[in-house]
């Protein structure tokens, strides 16, 4: 069974309090953690917005988005009271002079030594203005930590615009950007899965690797998001970070220890040594689509266009040959892939292996081994092997998995990724979130391809809905006689 430790008593501001994110993933996380006896009696959490509320009639909506978003969690009503008692509203507009902010100086008052987090769950550009706002108001103490959700700009420029404006007012150290991929459990089971088995390790570079897929493929389309999506498109959105961490993650070497630096340090080389991608190969090594109506489930899914409700070429889908310039991984392609309107909603890293040198057993017998690190729906690994397939009619080679399903193998539920980082920065413990040069070296990565697309003027290249992205992207797998791996 998993051990869930407590974390100290602190007192959780979160601002854009009923936004989707708050309600849909925060809040649920936070009663999870309550409800497992990490949360400690003493601990408030105070919900900030502009709605004109009181703390009765958001503590139903805290209860009303619990049913809606976590509907098979069958939580005893008694101890969902308990929790929602901690939970507080304080009605501010994160604009306003910091003189109008005094709900939230009383919300925060008689604190009581609490550790003091202000989580912004807001758009990025509020990011400056909250963070000044807090220092104004006398909020913003000095051991106080304020939490980023991505994307943190879009682009280089705009991202360092605001590291330094929160910057001036909280310390790197107190500063965590979030990108809940890393919360995962099969992303830390990676690092587990390399550093701590001699059997894995040594085969883990090119002299033994054929190439590494990374997909995250997604069933939804843009939702309620259009305005914010339409101005970013599926690279600022996805790869810049969500899938650049997870490539990080494959490709670093041993940090000396699990200390926060020792990690993020290993992750800036990865993105150091990520090769550009500029005008001249940007065809070759990309693709971007954007998804045209289709079948999703029997039912009709509009088109992109029609969502945004007018003509655009922003990505849902890209897919991009990437490679790193070091000893350990140069020859090996690591090829990324996100999309919305997809097939199936999947996440999962596929590290091939290659083949045999000679094939004893015959041509084309059995297939390259396959290591699939399962992010979502269903967490878990599989190394694929090719075994003899059982009876007396001859030698015959099957394909099979090991299969290791967290959630049959420890017989518990295990937390949501934002259950674990939310106690992550209850403890400080920054191992899990970008420093700001990681970022910066991310977007220096996708500014300069984001240039590239700007500079070839290519449209981009329309796939149905319900499929596994445009044409274009099996071809540029299949250039380099390799193929994505899609199983049914």
């Amino acid at each position: 069974m998993a051990e869930f430790i407590p974390v100290p008593p602190f007192d959780l501001v979160v601002f854009g309090a009923t936004g989707d994110l708050s309600l849909r993933k925060l809040f649920p996380s936070l009663l999870h953690r309550f409800l497992d006896g990490q949360i400690p009696q003493q601990s408030r959490i105070i919900g900030v917005a502009r709605s004109e509320m009181d703390t009765d009639a958001f503590r139903k909506m805290v209860h009303e988005a619990h049913l809606k978003f976590d509907p098979k969690a069958n939580i005893d009503e008694a101890k969902c009271d308990e929790f929602l008692k901690r939970v507080e509203y304080a009605r501010v507009d994160a604009t306003a002079p910091a003189a109008e902010w005094g709900a939230l100086n009383a919300a925060l008052a008689n604190g009581n030594g609490n550790v003091r987090i202000f989580y912004l769950s807001t758009a990025p550009s509020l990011f400056v203005t909250i963070a000044q706002r807090l220092a104004e108001a006398g909020l913003a103490t000095p051991t106080s930590r304020i939490v980023l959700e991505k994307p943190i700009g879009r682009d280089l420029a705009s991202s360092r615009a605001i590291n330094d404006g929160v910057g001036a007012v909280f310390d790197e150290h107190r500063t965590f950007r979030i990108d809940h991929y890393l919360g995962k459990e099969t992303v830390q089971n990676l690092l587990v899965l390399r550093f701590a088995n001699m059997l894995v390790e040594p085969l883990w570079s090119r002299a033994t690797i054929d190439h590494v897929q990374i997909t995250v493929a997604e069933e939804l389309g843009v939702e309620s998001r259009v305005e914010y999506y339409d101005k970013s498109g599926a690279l600022r959105d996805m790869v810049q970070n969500h899938i650049l961490q997870l490539l990080c993650l494959v490709a670093l070497e041993s940090p000396n220890s699990m200390d926060a630096d020792a990690i993020r340090t290993e992750k800036l080389k990865v993105l150091s040594a990520l090769r550009r991608i500029d005008a001249k190969d940007v065809a070759a090594k990309t693709v971007r689509g954007q998804y045209k109506a289709g079948l999703i489930g029997g039912a009709r899914a509009p088109a992109y266009v029609e969502e945004v409700g007018k003509p655009t070429r922003t990505e849902t889908f890209v897919a991009i040959k990437a490679e790193v310039d070091n000893w350990r991984w140069a020859g090996v392609p690591f090829y990324l892939r996100t999309g919305k309107r997809m097939g199936a909603r999947r996440s999962e890293i596929v590290v091939q292996f290659k083949d045999t040198p000679v094939q004893i057993f015959g041509a084309g017998a059995g297939a390259p081994n396959r290591l699939v690190l399962r992010l979502q729906p269903d967490e878990g690994v599989r190394l694929w092997l090719n075994m003899k397939e059982p009876g007396p009619g001859g030698l015959r080679i099957k394909t099979a998995p090991l299969d290791l399903s967290f959630a049959e193998e420890f017989n518990v539920r295990y937390p949501d990724a934002y259950e674990r980082l939310l106690m992550d920065i209850v403890r400080g413990n920054l191992s899990l979130f970008m420093r700001r040069d990681e970022v910066d070296a991310a977007w220096k990565w996708a500014d300069a391809l984001l240039a590239a697309w700007e500079t070839s003027g290519h449209e981009p290249f329309l796939y149905p809905a319900g499929s596994n992205g445009p044409t274009q992207s099996a071809l540029l797998m299949d250039r380099d006689g390799r193929a994505w791996w899609d199983p049914e």
